[in-house]
């Protein structure tokens, strides 16, 4: 069976992705273009207006250059609007987010010949693949999946459902699996991060999960994904900047500086208490790379509440944003808000907010250059990837998934030598 997966949206996305691919490649299935495809799963994302576009766009596209191929449309998008995309041209088999890890069994009559699968989440289940072979040479892991913290502009909470944590035994094997198929760098994911062991009937907490990773006899190193500003403990600050296996990256989306704002989102923490976890990063790692997410024209927002962001971002000490245009989604309490945001207004100050990014991400480069960072060497062995999240040029030659270091020599564009 040739195969083809299209990924919209986060890591989560993305880390659901591979370990269908590694389950489809457990049954014998090759990787191939969408055109030559005999099954194509379009793994859907939900947060914007833009991203179902992005799905249903790929879903017609994939119906006219190869209308022989069995379609899965799985993902956020596909759970919240099953009939809306089965009615689109090919009606594709639409599977929710609850049943992804079925997809295989349901498009291959074929026995798994390798390993082990997991109850609930990703796991060591699937061939074993060396780093590149299925597009990433860093391994994503799933450790937890769905959210109860229910942001008032946020539909994921109803396509994902309530928050499950994957059992750390479990977390540790996938490890173990990730290791000994020689990856070297491994990324926890989650839809809600920070929440993860709440809901095991052993509580646990993620600070536990990273202290039993952070033993775990492999050399492999870990990248943490988005945290909530909420749930970024001091102690878990402390053990990234003292470990040594920990990537020096934080991304912990703000999405407004205004406290008014925050309140109508109903995100659960104020501006001062965000400032203080970014500064402690900052101060603890001075190379960190710090990285959020903004939305521009929620609902109500005046001009001087979105002064107050670009404000803050701009002295900050972030290295980076994702700016999202405030879209209301359906069935949110947001999008019943009144007094919304004129769609050009929402777009200059989306503009201006990501000119401020640009602007903060180049004052990061320069701030690197004659720094020396340890990276894995990227898919052509031309680009290394450091642990401070930053793709920098280097002369080629080497293989990828190479853990090099690199000395910075240029800030625009990056580029440096290796050491």
């Amino acid at each position: 069976m040739r195969y083809a997966i299209t990924t919209f949206g986060c890591r989560v996305n993305q880390a659901d992705s591979l370990q269908l691919e590694l389950e489809l490649r457990a049954r014998g299935g090759t990787r191939t273009s969408v055109d030559e495809a005999d099954l194509v799963v379009v793994n859907s994302c939900s947060v914007t207006a833009s991203a179902d576009q992005g799905t249903r766009q790929t879903l017609r596209h994939i119906e006219r250059v190869n209308p022989d191929a069995q379609v899965v449309a799985t993902g956020c998008y596909a759970s919240r609007a099953a009939e809306e995309i089965g009615a689109l041209p090919g009606a594709p088999l639409v599977v929710p987010n609850d049943q992804k890890h079925t997809i295989a069994d349901r498009v291959s009559s074929v026995e798994a010949t390798t390993a082990h699968r997991y109850a609930d989440g990703p796991g060591a289940g699937g061939a074993a693949v060396s780093p590149g072979v299925v597009g990433r040479v860093a391994f994503l892991l799933r450790v937890q999946t769905g959210c109860d913290q229910p942001c008032s502009y946020c539909v994921i909470p109803s396509t994902r459902g309530r928050g499950r944590s994957l059992d750390a035994t479990h977390v540790l094997r996938a490890v173990t699996h990730a290791a000994d198929c020689g990856f070297k760098e491994v990324v926890l994911t989650g839809v809600h991060l920070g929440s993860y062991g709440r809901d095991l009937a052993r509580s646990s907490s993620l600070m536990q999960l990273l202290l039993a990773l952070d033993t775990h006899r492999s050399a492999v190193t870990y990248r943490i994904s988005s945290l909530e500003p909420m749930d970024c403990a001091a102690e878990i600050i402390d053990l990234v900047g003292s470990s040594g296996r920990f990537a020096p990256h934080f991304h912990l989306p703000l999405q407004h500086a205004s406290d008014t704002v925050l309140r109508r989102m109903q995100r659960p923490y104020t501006l001062d208490a965000y400032r203080k976890a970014v500064d402690r990063v900052r101060h603890r790692m001075p190379h960190a790379a710090i990285g959020s997410d903004l939305i521009a024209g929620f609902p109500g927002e005046t001009d001087e509440e979105a002064g107050r962001t670009l404000d803050y971002v701009s002295e900050s000490p972030l290295t980076y944003l994702h700016v999202f245009p405030y879209s209301p989604r359906p069935d949110t309490v947001a999008a019943r808000m009144p007094n919304r945001v004129p769609g050009p207004t929402i777009r200059a100050r989306a503009r201006a907010l990501r000119d401020c990014g640009a602007t903060l991400s180049r004052r990061f480069r320069e701030r690197q250059v004659g720094t020396v960072r340890s990276g894995l060497t990227l898919e052509s062995g031309a680009d290394v990837l450091t642990d401070n999240y930053l793709k920098v040029s280097v002369p080629s030659g080497l293989d990828r998934n190479q853990r090099v270091r690199v000395r910075i020599t240029n800030a625009d564009p990056l580029a440096g030598s290796l050491v």
